[in-house]
């Protein structure tokens, strides 16, 4: 009998660690696009009603939306915006500081990620402590000389299991790079050290 439940709690475990990773990913992808579906979802302007008087829902049009905007703002933004409407624009965004402080956070964030100028991509180890305490992190400022800070640099530190971080200046004779891709040091850090190192 004892031979038969240890076999079944040792499915049971492996089973488990097949489902709840995969089902939390594709949970947070069916939120995820199922928010910004229901939230940009316009069917109900193009096509109010029927006889019945309920809005036409179609799926899916929100997230097209989505797409055709970041297509024609892309195409926009290539072809057409000159250097004088992107001069009068920032002057717009200055009369609105809370608006300039959100986007230009937002877009530095997204440019560190996705633009030419990927911020990310250069892990580091920094000795944080006199007991030779080290932590991963990558390196996003090399010279700090605006700062009055010669021969400092800045690393941003990622939390595990989150998406939040730190940054942190320190004496660049402390920080080693890592000959690793960025993406596994990334998963690395955000998996608490469990993974991104195959």
């Amino acid at each position: 009998m004892k031979k038969i439940a240890g076999a079944l709690l040792n499915y049971f475990v492996k089973g488990l660690l097949v489902v709840v990773p995969m089902g939390a990913a594709l949970f947070l992808i069916f939120w995820a696009v199922r928010s910004i579906d229901n939230a940009l979802n316009l069917s109900d302007i193009f096509w109010p009603g029927s006889k019945t008087g309920k809005p036409v829902y179609i799926p899916g049009l929100g997230i097209l939306n989505v797409l055709l905007v970041i297509f024609i703002a892309g195409i926009l933004v290539t072809n057409v915006i000159t250097e004088p409407f992107k001069r009068w624009f920032n002057r717009w965004l200055n009369r609105l500081p809370l608006f300039k402080f959100l986007y230009s956070s937002i877009k530095d964030l997204t440019e560190a990620f996705v633009g030419e100028e990927k911020k990310f991509n250069e892990p580091v180890l920094v000795e944080v402590n006199e007991f030779g305490l080290k932590k991963i992190g990558f390196l996003v400022q090399k010279d700090l000389s605006t700062l009055n800070l010669p021969g400092e640099v800045a690393v941003y530190f990622p939390y595990s299991y989150s998406f939040a971080g730190q940054v942190v200046i320190i004496s660049s004779d402390k920080v080693k790079h890592i000959d690793k891709s960025a993406a596994d040091m990334m998963k690395f850090v955000i998996s608490g050290g469990v993974s991104g190192l195959n």
